[in-house]
């Protein structure tokens, strides 16, 4: 478990390791953040596939196409694939917590910075990763910008399963608000590198209990 990581990982036991609980009363508000814009190309969505872990949409990330800009980052970052966490029950699955709850699920929508030459030399750099986080909470109405996602799934049951998913714009999935929480963090599984500038949504999107 997580626990051991740092084992095999040593970065696991660094000082900006994710996932973190976000307390409202150690938020600090920073006048000089901006809000954060996302432009994405629906042409950009490629595959769908099953890691053996999460559900993953990959997107072609090979120039400037659908990006993330604004807010805390220092410039444009090219978004890369987008996956879920999600757990056994309604109750808990995400992977951030705040104020003591977990939601349900989270998604997160993977960038990477191009002024790097490519991915893999990016995560090895400070600020060569954007994940924009949101929330999942279970409500009584199903989401219906899930649904496309949802109905590819059967098509990806088992391990190393993927299928096409062309003409899919991830924006529909955010939520009204987009207000957030930043704070300089990893990856959260091995080998957890500490690159990653973290922008979590606090206004989560209402999904089924089927749906999850």
């Amino acid at each position: 478990g997580p626990d051991q990581w740092h084992k095999n990982y040593p970065i696991a036991k660094g000082r900006h390791q994710s996932p973190i609980e976000i307390n409202n009363k150690e938020v600090h508000y920073d006048r000089s953040l901006l809000p954060w814009f996302a432009s994405y190309d629906p042409g950009a969505a490629k595959t769908i596939l099953n890691n053996g872990k999460t559900c993953r949409v990959v997107f072609d990330d090979s120039f400037d196409r659908s990006v993330l800009r604004g807010g805390p980052l220092p410039g444009v970052y090219r978004l890369r694939q987008l996956h879920f966490h999600w757990g056994s029950s309604d109750d808990h699955g995400s992977e951030h917590v705040v104020n003591g709850v977990r939601y349900a699920g989270e998604l997160h929508l993977l960038h990477w910075n191009p002024k790097y030459s490519n991915y893999l030399d990016a995560v090895r750099r400070t600020d060569g990763i954007a994940v924009l986080a949101i929330f999942l909470q279970v409500g009584k109405t199903p989401k219906p910008e899930m649904k496309r996602i949802l109905e590819e799934i059967n098509a990806i049951k088992t391990k190393g399963k993927e299928a096409p998913f062309p003409n899919f714009d991830p924006s529909v999935l955010f939520p009204k608000s987009h207000d957030y929480w930043t704070y300089h963090g990893s990856f959260t599984t091995p080998p957890c590198e500490e690159c990653i500038t973290w922008i979590v949504l606090r206004e989560p999107i209402i999904v089924s209990s089927d749906q999850v």
